[in-house]
């Protein structure tokens, strides 16, 4: 029996570039040799595609981009190819493939645009589709899908670009309405990148203006002081979510530096809360991953205030897949193992293209 054909996008031209190198590598280290077999196309900051067929040791480092043997990858949207034209001194070839793993986070990866082009090209893949990437990545359709859904969120405010000229007088009324410390992010944007908290109108107007450097839309959020929680969910038709895990800071708030480079946050799986507060969290990841539309995996974050209210921080629709990540630390907790589960979400986007293309 042949093996299936599974091409693994990493990079991307976005802020989030260098966390989905490592996402990637744990993921192609961890592909089941027996039953696939592995296509790497890289994405570098400037956009450029291309196959790697080097070692997965370099990903990581950066180091595959001067790999001689890259060479030029194109994803054709024409479903006729069925995967990658590649090129190669001066000869074009077509590499098929049987499905497509898009570990890239961020802008153009995670926001429907990837998403959007392998439906063109009819070839299946891992995770949410166009419409749920694209809600889940701009922060103000999440929170307007899930206010609309009855599923509580942080009162926030959007910043529009057209607000710069006017950025004193809109942060007054930002103030006056939520009050600080507030947090301030890209509209846009995940892992952390351009989050600031703010604790006065200077230190506000700062943070917008670094958020802008981020994206052409900020959205401003009252702080919510609570246990930082979060919860895997798995599947399509018949999805699941896992326990809930804990995040337990030992900076300020969950920062990038925490999340993928230092390590050192403590993850409490399962979490020190009561089981009806698990009990009513994961309904509530549930719900928002059906309201929105999310298939495949996505992992839904929370804020447990202590007066017991449950507040939805976001929905990330492509997770790390580093080595302290909390998706696969929570799926590992439920038995998936880490081969288990990339196999099982290569297995159930096959079977959902089979019956959607």
């Amino acid at each position: 029996m042949s093996k299936i054909r599974v091409a693994v996008l990493f990079g991307g031209a976005s802020n989030e570039h260098d966390v989905s190198l490592v996402s990637a590598s744990n993921v192609i280290q961890n592909i089941p040799r027996d039953k696939y077999q592995i296509i790497t196309i890289g994405i570098t900051k400037k956009g450029r595609w291309l196959y790697y067929p080097g070692d997965v040791s370099a990903i990581p480092t950066g180091e595959w981009e001067r790999d001689p043997d890259c060479a030029s990858a194109v994803l054709s949207p024409d479903p006729l190819h069925g995967g990658f034209l590649i090129s190669e001194n001066g000869n074009v070839s077509v590499r098929k493939v049987d499905v497509v793993f898009p570990v890239i986070h961020g802008k153009t990866g995670e926001d429907g645009a990837i998403q959007g082009l392998l439906d063109l090209s009819r070839i299946p893949y891992v995770g949410c589709g166009l419409l749920a990437s694209a809600t889940c990545m701009d922060k103000v359709h999440t929170h307007t899908v899930l206010d609309y859904n009855g599923i509580r969120t942080a009162r926030w405010r959007m910043v529009g670009h057209r607000d710069i000229n006017n950025l004193d007088a809109v942060c007054a009324d930002i103030a006056k309405a939520l009050g600080f410390p507030l947090f301030v992010k890209p509209a846009n944007s995940g892992s952390s990148i351009g989050i600031n908290k703010a604790y006065d109108l200077d230190t506000l107007k700062d943070a917008v203006k670094i958020a802008f450097s981020h994206d052409n839309k900020v959205v401003v959020e009252e702080f919510i002081e609570g246990q930082e929680l979060e919860v895997a969910v798995f599947g399509y038709d018949h999805a699941f979510a896992s326990y809930v895990g804990e995040i337990e800071p030992v900076t300020d708030f969950y920062d990038y530096e925490s999340k993928y480079v230092l390590g050192t946050t403590k993850l409490h799986i399962p979490a020190r809360i009561s089981d009806e507060k698990s009990k009513e969290i994961r309904e509530t990841a549930m719900k928002a991953y059906q309201a929105i539309g999310c298939k495949g995996l996505s992992r839904v974050d929370f804020f447990l205030k202590k007066d017991g209210t449950v507040i939805l921080n976001e929905i990330n629709t492509m997770p790390g897949f580093t080595s302290i990540s909390m998706y696969p630390k929570l799926m590992d907790d439920l038995g998936m193992k880490y081969d288990y589960l990339l196999d099982k979400l290569l297995e159930q986007a096959i079977d959902h293209a089979e019956r959607t293309y």
